[in-house]
């Protein structure tokens, strides 16, 4: 007959580690890495790290957050110092927003959750906080640099949402034929405008169109001065219910 074995006491077992709010973020990046961030939930966290989803609650409120702060860790990767001092303050903050973009394209999902979830950490106020002192170099005035940051991150998140969700959609390269095609034949179907440019409406890398954006909205900040009251009335987004 087997001999049973004795168990081992409590005291008798390896400790584990202590948690932490870090120590729980760095967990829930290494599952977005292997896995994506629709596997970074709370309960999936707690048996990664050996413990009960309750316990967790006390670091991180819910998913939202958890999901907002490996964004954060995430955004540590991103350069907010260029390699040359020579590069203007238009170039620098191109390359930083690439850079940013380059981050969430990496991770389809998180992409698409940066859409909506505003980031509180310590690396996200450096990416905002760069951004600003650049805006502020290039002569922007303050006023228009703090709502003109809204638009620059919202342009360079989308971006890589985009991207990165047209690359995973079923039939995309059918769907980017039938576009191309219809811009094609717009002549014969009644758009003059469309059939006007023609092909120079899908012209231009993507690297260059990226620029370009970015161009646009620094030019569009710096000159377009803040109303003082909205001249369309309350948006819908804006509404109570």
């Amino acid at each position: 007959m087997e001999a049973i074995q004795p168990s081992r006491s409590r005291r008798e077992r390896p400790a584990k580690p202590a948690l932490s709010r870090d120590g729980i973020i760095r967990q829930a990046v290494v599952l977005l890495r292997s896995e994506g961030l629709e596997r970074v939930t709370m309960r999936r966290l707690a048996s990664e790290l050996d413990t009960g989803p309750a316990s967790l609650y006390v670091y991180v409120r819910n998913t939202a957050e958890l999901h907002a702060a490996v964004i954060d860790e995430l955004l540590g990767t991103v350069p907010l110092v260029p390699e040359s001092s020579d590069v203007g303050w238009h170039d620098r903050i191109t390359r930083v927003l690439a850079s940013y973009t380059g981050v969430l394209f990496e991770h389809p999902t998180l992409a698409r959750s940066a859409l909506v979830t505003r980031p509180s950490g310590p690396n996200y106020l450096a990416l905002v906080d760069r951004l600003l002192s650049l805006l502020r170099e290039g002569g922007v005035p303050d006023d228009r640099s703090a709502w003109g940051i809204d638009l620059l991150l919202l342009y360079a998140t989308s971006i890589a949402a985009e991207h990165v969700t047209r690359a995973e959609a079923e039939g995309a390269p059918d769907h980017e034929e039938a576009f191309t095609a219809a811009l094609r034949d717009a002549h014969h179907a009644g758009y003059p405008a469309i059939a006007a440019l023609g092909s120079d409406l899908l012209s231009g890398s993507p690297e260059a169109r990226y620029e370009w954006g970015v161009a646009v909205l620094l030019a569009g900040i710096a000159s377009a001065p803040r109303p003082t009251i909205a001249a369309s009335g309350p948006m819908p987004w804006s509404r109570t219910s």
